[in-house]
């Protein structure tokens, strides 16, 4: 019952490369270098057997690099408009390399479900072939040299992105953060540092990297994600017994499927009691892979990405109702 709770598992890996300053002390040029070094050692061929291709940022509309962020491809920073920076990346977005973020590159992997394992093996390999091509700064004490103290040591940020929806009713999500601080480990909302929750989705990572290899990191994640996932269906199976809820969730359904204008936020709350609807057999006909992207579709600049022009707040409201009601009606 992992998929009722896991959506999606990340590892990202921060790397400088050791011939170079840091991003914050470079100037264009050394920039633009180190830029092309990676789309040479990256594209145009088989490389750890996948195809990878070099966008470069200024070539893309403004709602096609917020789109990135909302699917997660990409740091809300790396999306700014008068950006230079390069990423790298298959077709299907599962791995992508961020060129001149906070570090001379972001190597990330995601992957649907519980495959923290998995992706740590596709970061890794990454991370060793490019490391015998651009020879990444190293310290013997310190580790992997970064920007920013706090990704010393390994250098690795791995996260699973669950949704908590009885959690979050439960109104436990913070005493949980307060002790996962002492493990090491912190949970945010869906797109990080200082993101509110939204439709109960939530990133569990660690927090440490120094004194702490990566599988270890990866091996503590995952046995602490196992206990969250148990709490929560738990909590939900509690929950279930309330007519009330049960009822919340049909209505949430009956919404979705006749309204006619949506907003985001209220869309995503929907959405969110019709997971837990389908994930506890209450509504029928409706798959999670469905209700997973629609959660991604409907967000504002994906919303414009797919209809390839601006929208008013108005027009976004009404598209995204259509696009609901066509998703979700029963056939």
């Amino acid at each position: 019952m992992s998929d009722a709770v896991i959506i999606s598992s990340r590892v990202r890996l921060a790397r400088n490369l050791r011939d170079y300053p840091f991003p914050n002390r470079m100037s264009t040029s050394q920039g633009e270098e180190i830029a092309e070094k990676v789309r040479e050692v990256m594209c145009g061929k088989d490389f750890c057997g996948y195809k990878f291709m070099a966008v470069k940022m200024e070539d893309l509309s403004e709602f096609d690099r917020v789109a990135m962020v909302e699917r997660h491809l990409i740091s809300p920073e790396f999306a700014a408009p008068d950006s230079k920076k390069l990423l790298i990346t298959t077709e299907n977005e599962e791995i992508s390399i961020m060129v001149g973020e906070e570090d001379h590159l972001r190597i990330q992997v995601i992957i649907d479900g519980f495959e923290l394992e998995k992706a740590y093996e596709i970061a890794d390999r990454l991370d060793t072939e490019l490391d015998k091509k651009l020879h990444f700064a190293f310290d013997k004490r310190l580790g992997y040299l970064t920007q920013c103290p706090t990704n010393l040591g390994t250098a690795m940020r791995a996260s699973v992105m669950l949704h908590l929806p009885a959690l979050k009713e439960s109104r436990t999500v913070a005493r949980i953060a307060a002790n996962l601080s002492k493990l090491g480990l912190v949970i945010r909302g869906a797109y990080g540092e200082d993101t509110e929750s939204v439709g109960a989705m939530y990133q569990i990572s660690n927090q440490v990297s120094l004194g702490i290899s990566e599988k270890s990191a990866v091996e503590n994640l995952r046995s602490i994600t196992e206990q969250l996932v148990n709490s929560e269906l738990k909590t939900r199976e509690s929950m279930m017994q309330s007519f009330e809820y049960q009822d919340k969730i049909g209505r949430s359904y009956g919404i979705l499927i006749t309204a006619r204008l949506i907003n985001h936020k209220e869309a995503v709350r929907l959405l969110s009691n019709l997971r837990m609807g389908i994930c506890e057999g209450l509504i029928e006909g409706v798959d999670l892979a469905t209700v997973d992207s629609l959660m991604l579709k409907i967000q504002p600049a994906s919303l414009m990405r797919l209809k390839g022009t601006r929208l008013s707040p108005e027009e976004r409201d009404r598209v995204r109702a259509e696009i609901i009601r066509s998703e979700l009606r029963p056939r």
